[in-house]
């Protein structure tokens, strides 16, 4: 999602707010738990963002990505090529073998939930793509070990960039983790890419979605004529996860855990 201005300080949150952005985040968890069963050849991006959409109004929440500078729909579905922000569409048929990235978030009770999770349809995948998917999500949970009080912002960044570049795969630079709490995106920004011991230091109370997107070529990447699609500049393919995590003394909480 395009970035908001706001605040510019790391704003912690008391261990009450905490559980408030917990039960948000158990709501994404628990909807993209149910669309992982309805990744399936034949149905239609926009046909998942409906069931999404259905999913949060029974849940007594609100959608977070619809209508935020614009955007349509209720989450935000990427294929293949497609690294993020893909516009979910009645033209756009899943097919065997494709690499579908999903995004949602959510808003309860004031408080933001994020999450995203990448899965192929099918069991027909290339290797390529399977290799894609294991090491983007190994990144993901290799950032969130080093997340924790005393350490600084970079550990994170840095252990996610070391991994994915030993195994072949490329980092995207034009897009980062955030902050969350009362705004969906909050300081500080959580790049995928950086040097070990610098950056801001981490604090019990900071509440971060760490989300790599990791490409299987180069990490440029254009952004389509929708204003929203952005994709791989060498068309190859692309692979996101995202947790929302709390740091605390001991290792950081998975607010969003419970969906892989």
């Amino acid at each position: 999602m395009k970035k908001k201005k706001g605040p510019r300080r790391i704003i912690l949150k008391a261990p009450w707010e905490i559980e408030k952005l917990r039960a948000a985040n158990q709501i994404v968890a628990e909807i993209l738990a149910g669309l992982r069963q309805h990744l399936t050849s034949g149905i239609t991006t926009a046909e998942i963002d409906r069931i999404a959409s259905e999913e949060i109004e029974k849940r007594g929440a609100k959608p977070a990505f619809k209508g935020y500078h614009g955007y349509p729909a209720t989450t935000c579905i990427s294929v293949n090529h497609e690294i993020v922000h893909g516009i979910p569409s009645d033209k756009r048929v899943l097919a065997q073998g494709d690499l579908v990235s999903i995004d949602l978030g959510v808003i309860l009770d004031g408080y933001f939930g994020d999450a995203a999770f990448s899965q192929i349809v099918g069991q027909s995948g290339s290797d390529l793509a399977k290799r894609l998917l294991s090491v983007t999500k190994e990144s993901l949970y290799r950032g969130i070990a080093q997340a924790r009080a005393k350490r600084r912002l970079g550990d994170i960044s840095s252990a996610i960039q070391r991994y994915v570049e030993s195994q072949g795969f490329s980092v995207v630079r034009k897009f980062v983790g955030h902050g969350i709490g009362t705004q969906l995106h909050e300081p500080p920004e959580v790049p995928n890419f950086g040097a070990k011991g610098t950056g801001p230091i981490l604090k019990p109370g900071m509440v971060l979605a760490i989300e790599p997107m990791v490409t299987a070529g180069s990490y440029d990447i254009r952004v389509l004529d929708d204003g929203w699609t952005a994709v791989t500049m060498d068309g190859s393919l692309a692979a996101h996860f995202e947790h929302t995590v709390a740091i605390t003394d001991k290792k950081a909480e998975i607010l969003s855990d419970g969906f892989m």
